[in-house]
């Protein structure tokens, strides 16, 4: 695995929050997330159909930039009563970096009731040719 910054798996954790009892929680993507890396993200708009919208705070810069909260769009897929959501989502860095991010995952509840998103993510720098294709995306 390479360093934090660039590891491929990421664990978002919800940050606690008074909800229902353990039995009866459900993976709800919507609220504030926080990662080992003290990354937050929000999502604040979950539609029925799926979709939502939110956004992503990185404390992680390759660019060394000035990081700002950046706006993030995705979508939801339920498989059932039985099964745990499956999700992707996309994150266009505003004005700090010109590369984009993607991530998808599934929400689970641990045995202590705690909601945790396993996520994987890309993300994708441009290059100047074809032949520097290889060293853009991490």
């Amino acid at each position: 695995m390479g360093s934090v910054a660039l590891a491929p798996l990421l664990l978002l954790l919800v940050v606690p929050a008074p909800r229902a009892s353990p039995a009866s929680r459900k993976c709800d993507l919507s609220g504030l997330w926080r990662n080992e890396q003290e990354s937050l993200m929000e999502i604040s708009a979950l539609r029925d159909d799926g979709s939502f919208q939110g956004e992503y705070l990185t404390r992680v810069s390759l660019s060394g930039g000035c990081i700002r909260a950046s706006p993030l769009s995705g979508a939801r897929q339920e498989l059932g009563e039985a099964a745990w959501p499956t999700f992707g989502f996309t994150v266009r860095w505003e004005k700090f970096s010109n590369a984009t991010a993607v991530f998808v995952g599934q929400c689970f509840v641990d045995t202590g009731g705690k909601e945790v998103l396993a996520t994987t993510w890309l993300l994708r720098e441009p290059v100047g040719s074809l032949q520097e294709d290889w060293r853009a995306t991490r």
